[in-house]
C-alpha cells in the first residue's frame, strides 16, 4: 500500500474507528512524552498527533517504497521520505519510535528493528503496531490492516 491509500482509508470511518481504538492503546502505554525525541515509522501521522504538540520534537519516516506526505498540513513539513534501513539520524537520537504500517510491509523486518535499535536511545520505548494474524482486521483487504505480513504473538515475540 502507499500513502495515498493510507490516507484514504484514515479518512474514512472504518479508519477514524481504527484510529481511536489504537490512539486508545497508545495513550495507555505512553501516557506522556513531554520532553521527549518521537519517531514515528511507516504511515504513523494519523496516531503522531498525540505527541506533537508534547514533546521535544516529533517527526514522522516514511520509507521510500511507500512515498511521503506533508504531515503536519499547515504547518512546517516534519515528514521524510527515508531509507528504512539506513535512517538520517545518529545512534540513540530518540526516546520513542512509533512502528505503524512499518514491520508488516517491510522486506526484511529483522534489519529494520536492528536500524530501530540503532536509533533508540538506550532507555528509549518501542511500540509497533502490527496485524494480528487472528485478528478479524487482517481478514479484509479492505483495511491496511489486511496486507502485508500479520504476524502471530509468537512471531512477533521471536523477531
Amino acid at each position: 500500500m502507499d500513502v495515498i491509500d493510507l490516507r484514504d482509508f484514515y479518512s474514512q470511518r472504518l479508519g477514524i474507528v481504527a484510529r481511536q481504538l489504537i490512539n486508545r492503546g497508545i495513550r495507555a502505554r505512553w501516557p506522556n512524552a513531554e520532553g521527549q525525541r518521537v519517531l514515528g515509522l511507516g504511515y504513523p501521522t494519523p496516531y503522531l498527533g498525540l505527541f506533537r504538540d508534547s514533546c521535544e520534537r516529533c517527526i514522522a519516516f516514511m520509507p521510500a517504497a511507500q512515498g511521503v506526505l506533508k504531515w503536519p498540513t499547515g504547518r512546517p513539513a516534519l515528514a521524510t521520505l527515508i531509507d528504512e534501513f539506513s535512517m538520517p539520524l545518529p545512534d540513540a537520537a530518540v526516546d520513542r519510535v512509533l512502528l505503524v504500517h512499518a514491520l508488516e510491509m517491510s522486506d526484511d523486518p529483522e534489519r529494520l528493528l536492528r536500524e530501530v535499535w540503532r536509533v533508540l536511545s538506550p532507555s528509549g520505548r518501542l511500540i509497533a503496531i502490527i496485524p494480528n494474524r487472528r485478528g478479524v482486521w487482517t481478514r479484509t483487504d479492505a483495511t491496511p490492516f489486511g496486507h502485508g505480513r500479520p504476524y502471530s504473538r509468537a512471531q512477533i515475540t521471536q523477531l
